[in-house]
């Protein structure tokens, strides 16, 4: 079974308390970030890490405080989080599915499988992995690697996530399963 790992928006702005739009917590998932992407890249899995690229007068500035602006340092990933392989997709929307590179990168990658995680479950990772369940391919979200800005809004984004067919799984479950 062919996997590809799927990092979203893990990046500055989100993980870190002076980063301009912290998710609270999010900075507990380093070392799961860390450890998954490191795995995928010992094991020659592929891993598509998407990323927030907007422009300093996004639309999307009207319902979120700037955020992940092209260049700056807040729209980086942190260095932990970079491997060798690694696609970047840089994306100006919540939903990484507008992006018109992801549906040849997906084609050309060839996945039975994909393993997402990232921020923020109920935004940015429930659009990822619900897009992703839409190819028909096995789709697992992984719990341990994903945080949250309201408790219940990512409570039902894994009813939804599961209910669509998706399976919840851990980190140590994933890095155990070779691809």
């Amino acid at each position: 079974m062919k996997t590809v790992f799927f990092d979203v928006d893990t990046q500055i702005d989100f993980l870190y308390p002076a980063g301009a739009l912290y998710v609270p917590g999010a900075e507990k998932l380093l070392p799961v970030l860390a450890a998954l992407n490191q795995h995928a890249a010992a094991h020659g899995i592929p891993l598509i890490s998407t990323v927030d690229a907007h422009t300093e007068d996004d639309p999307e500035f009207r319902q979120w405080p700037p955020h992940c602006v092209a260049g700056t340092a807040g729209q980086r990933k942190p260095s932990e989080t970079l491997v060798e392989g690694q696609i970047i997709l840089e994306t100006q929307a919540i939903d990484c599915f507008t992006s018109p590179e992801l549906p040849a990168i997906l084609e050309r990658l060839g996945a039975d499988r994909y393993v997402v995680y990232g921020v923020v479950t109920e935004h940015c990772v429930r659009c990822a992995a619900l897009g992703l369940l839409k190819t028909g391919r096995r789709v697992e979200m992984v719990t341990d690697a994903v945080e949250c800005l309201n408790e219940e809004a990512a409570r039902r984004t894994f009813e939804e996530f599961t209910a669509a067919g998706g399976v919840l799984t851990t980190s140590a479950a994933v890095c155990t399963v070779q691809a």
